[in-house]
């Protein structure tokens, strides 16, 4: 069954869905373009088919990555008060917005390098 926006659904699997749910995949779909708006769904162009397929060999991956506690690390930092020109505040939110940091970091990692660079 192809429905008006182009998804496809298995019939068999609606049936079953709308006994379990009481809810049809059409309705779904529907409920789901609504929450995503306009934008969204002209993003949803591939066509979505749900069958019985085996899945063949399946695999649980293990959560390997580290708390988060443990992913940002704890800088020995003091508290300064400076005054920057103008345009160097710009320079340095500029560079800081085209890597998607902190102005600020930026200008503590300049300072910390050229600390390790002359002493």
């Amino acid at each position: 069954m192809t429905d008006k926006t182009g998804f496809e659904w298995d019939p068999e699997k609606d049936r079953e869905n709308q006994k379990k749910h009481s809810v049809s995949f059409p309705f779904a779909q529907n409920a789901s373009v609504l929450d995503i708006g306009e934008k969204g769904r002209k993003y949803m162009k591939k066509k979505i088919k749900y069958t019985y397929e085996p899945m063949n060999h399946v695999r649980v991956v293990k959560d390997f990555l580290p708390p988060p506690e443990k992913l940002v690390l704890k800088e020995d930092t003091v508290k300064v008060t400076i005054s920057l020109s103008k345009s160097s505040v710009e320079y340095f939110k500029k560079l800081a917005g085209d890597h998607g940091t902190q102005y600020q970091r930026v200008i503590r990692r300049l300072l910390d390098e050229y600390v390790i660079k002359f002493q």
